[in-house]
């Protein structure tokens, strides 16, 4: 039976089986990206100790990062069409059985090279799960109804980012354990959503014949975007950001993209389909997703950074002090997602969430070395409520304009530009921290955890400026209401039968009984 949601109306709540079938599939989904998320905040910090025990250098100890993230971003668009080419129930397998072979191999690498690669190969599995969990939701929830689980998501990912560096840290201070673990204990949790995928699993199909794979467009896509993240990833730190080094890559990017951009004209079935890019709403979908992305990613990373250097806080107590910012993502994604379920609205949501974000920044930028926990925890609960309120919704507003046969490439573009603008965001943003930090400390001769509380007010207000671009994408957004079917061909026909009989039909929606019970 298809595990697809079956409430028409929008109005009323789903019967209670169908929303334990779609709860039943949901399990193994959400158990994938626990394990793969929580596969980049669990070494967060241990990687000190991986980097001493391998005999690593500090380039290295950047790779084994960068690896990861490079292969994540690089693969997202790829995988999202092959799932709009193939079954998406045997891609969702494959990814998290790569991510399986990359987290053993990681377990049980011998030295810093060998971790680095395996953590690229990890990096191949954490794209796809990311990308094909949100797919997968898409081919079997209607976008209406979408809304009823995105806590689940969101809470998933709550609980990964908090727990993440604290089970890290655990796992290196127990001497039986060690930070080998960091990995393997990723496989039995990976193998059990395995498991869980093939028994309760259902997905749409519809089989495609004379399946052209754009391979060209492929290869240019990911050694641009490669090209690109790797000088992300090390300018301001190994070499200058005005210098050779910086136009060779930057260039060669912008080439490779270039090139890649012409192919994708011209191919029968592109990567990324300029069509759905080309539309406005995805557009700004991007543009907002962009802002939600720096938005996340620059107060994941900075908010710890700042409570451990500038206040003198442990790892494990920075992580706590995070939690109303997790607390605010998780409670308004719930309220927003059974609201939007009800409504069908998703423009207020948005436009909301995009101001909570604006609002909550511009009170981190106020912060010092002094500011109030109680303000900072007010602040935080802000950027976490607005991260909640459009971080899917942005995506969402995407999938509820474009078929089925293309809900797999449009979601991973949105999802594609979003971590690549947040991670160019954060090294952004990092470079100006840092410049801050020295030049209050050799001119105005402050202390390291004055300049560090000052310099990071800096950029989080200039995360405020970021995350107003939400604003704009969200009041630019054209008024929508979230279709009640999975696939814009059955609103259309539903639209024609009512406008042929002149009335509308209520009642639970019927799943196609083609697309039933195919994987």
């Amino acid at each position: 039976m298809s595990t697809a949601a079956v409430n028409d109306t929008g109005t009323e709540d789903p019967p209670p089986e169908a929303r334990r079938q779609v709860l039943v599939a949901l399990s193994g989904l959400l158990i994938a990206l626990f394990v793969s998320t929580l596969s980049s905040t669990v070494v967060s910090n241990a990687l000190p100790k991986m980097v001493h025990a391998l005999d690593g250098s500090p380039t290295q100890y950047t790779w084994i990062v960068t690896a990861t993230l490079l292969t994540a971003t690089a693969t997202t668009p790829i995988w999202g069409k092959l799932s709009d080419l193939f079954s998406k129930k045997t891609l969702v397998r494959t990814a998290v059985a790569v991510f399986v072979l990359g987290s053993v191999a990681a377990g049980l690498s011998q030295s810093p090279g060998q971790l680095i690669a395996a953590r690229a190969v990890q990096g191949v599995g954490v794209g796809g799960v990311q990308a094909l969990v949100q797919i997968a939701i898409a081919a079997m929830i209607p976008p209406r109804e979408r809304g009823r689980y995105g806590g689940y998501l969101s809470g998933v990912t709550a609980l990964s980012t908090i727990g993440g560096p604290l089970l890290g840290g655990l796992l290196v201070d127990t001497s039986w354990l060690g930070w080998r673990w960091c990995f393997l204990i990723s496989v039995p949790v990976a193998v059990a959503a395995l498991v869980l995928l093939q028994r309760t699993l259902r997905l749409p199909f519809v089989r495609r014949d004379n399946v052209k794979i754009d391979y060209l467009g492929a290869s240019l896509i990911t050694s641009g975007v490669s090209v690109l993240l790797i000088w992300v990833s090390f300018v301001g730190g190994s070499f200058a950001w005005a210098s050779w080094q910086t136009a060779a890559m930057v260039g060669g990017a912008a080439g490779l993209l270039s090139v890649a951009l012409w192919v994708e004209t011209r191919a029968t079935e592109p990567i990324v389909p300029l069509h759905i890019v080309k539309q406005r709403t995805t557009v700004l979908a991007i543009l907002g997703s962009l802002a939600a992305g720096t938005a996340m990613f620059s107060a994941s990373v900075y908010l710890s950074q700042y409570f451990q250097t500038s206040r003198g806080h442990s790892a494990t107590r920075a992580g706590v002090l995070t939690i109303p910012m997790m607390g605010g993502l998780l409670v308004s994604s719930v309220l927003a997602g059974r609201l939007l379920s009800r409504t069908g609205k998703l423009k207020p949501f948005l436009l909301t969430g995009t101001v909570l974000l604006t609002v909550g920044f511009a009170g981190l930028g106020t912060v010092s070395h002094t500011t109030s926990l109680t303000f900072m925890g007010v602040a935080m609960l802000c950027v976490g409520a607005g991260i909640g309120m459009t971080l899917q919704n942005f995506i969402l507003v995407v999938q509820n304009s474009v078929p089925l046969r293309d809900i797999g490439s449009a979601s991973s573009t949105v999802t594609f530009f979003r971590s690549l603008g947040g991670t160019c965001g954060v090294t952004v943003l990092g470079a100006v921290l840092n410049r801050q930090v020295t030049e209050r400390m050799t001119q105005d001769h402050q202390s390291a955890s004055v300049a560090y509380g000052s310099a990071t007010g800096d950029i989080f207000a200039i995360a405020a400026c970021v995350a107003a671009l939400g604003i704009v994408a969200a009041v630019l957004l054209k008024p929508v209401v979230l279709r009640t079917s999975l696939d814009t061909s059955e609103e259309t026909a539903h639209a024609s039968a009512t406008a042929a009989t002149g009335r509308t039909t209520d009642g639970d929606a019927r799943p196609d009984p083609d697309l039933r019970g195919r994987v």
